[in-house]
């Protein structure tokens, strides 16, 4: 399937690494977050990419056309040449879509439409949430449900309190985040192409959209409780430590 990936805008929840880099393009080790996102789809079978542009696009464009494969696979140098023993994107497809500076993500989504015609299901998430999702069972689940779309239902990744109120204002409960039943849409979207039916012009996909799709009880969440992370610099560092150390759950094409 084909998989649209939203990398356009300015991230700003991200602080300090985004002040001159749009945040898909934020490292984690030698590669941008964008491209551990899209290693993932790809050791699943999925290689046929569709990046919705934005924030500083020729920054995006420029890192695949000046790509280096050497950063991250073993080769052998003899003189100046260059004998590589493995590949990452020689196999990848990838389609690069100016969907505007300031769009929102429903907007960017129209915006690839044309680029997704006779595709019956389709991927899409955004460029800077990192998991260990089993993606085909994802995938069959939403198969055997038969609906328009879905996405990924995770707990919060970030350190803060929840707050429970009584009527005249006193606290009836503050709990830790990751001690309660709170779930948030972590991306990760799997669509029938009939979502854009239920899609109007310049409406932000998670609003009006999925509001029309909870009516028709087209839209279904697949639940996962177990690692999924990225949104803030905190986050960013953290990941950055896993890698480092050689724990990186999200590197599934390196799991035996």
């Amino acid at each position: 399937m084909k998989v649209v990936l939203f990398c356009g805008g300015m991230g700003t929840r991200l602080g300090g690494p985004t002040d001159d880099t749009p945040k898909p393009m934020v490292q984690i080790g030698y590669r941008p977050i964008l491209w551990h996102v899209m290693k993932y789809y790809a050791h699943y079978g999925h290689k046929d990419f569709i990046l919705c542009l934005g924030y500083k696009a020729d920054t995006v464009k420029n890192y695949f056309l000046e790509y280096d494969e050497t950063h991250s696979n073993n080769f052998t140098m003899r003189g100046r040449s260059v004998a590589l023993e493995s590949s990452d994107i020689d196999d990848w497809s990838i389609t690069f879509v100016d969907t505007g500076l300031k769009a929102n993500i429903g907007q960017r989504l129209k915006a690839v439409q044309p680029y997704l015609e006779g595709e019956e299901m389709f991927l899409a998430n955004y460029s800077d949430g990192l998991t260990n999702l089993h993606l085909p069972s994802m995938i069959q689940w939403f198969r055997d449900k038969r609906k328009t779309a879905s996405f990924l239902a995770v707990q919060p990744s970030q350190s803060f309190h929840v707050v429970s109120l009584r009527k005249d204002q006193s606290v009836a409960d503050i709990s830790y985040v990751r001690d309660t039943d709170l779930l948030i849409n972590g991306g990760y979207f799997v669509f029938r192409n009939e979502i854009f039916h239920y899609m109007k012009e310049g409406e932000e996909l998670v609003e009006e959209p999925f509001a029309r799709l909870i009516q028709d009880e087209q839209l279904v969440a697949y639940r996962h409780d177990r690692f999924w992370c990225m949104d803030t610099f905190k986050e960013h560092q953290q990941l950055s430590d896993m890698h480092r150390e050689g724990n990186a759950p999200w590197e599934v094409w390196k799991s035996r």
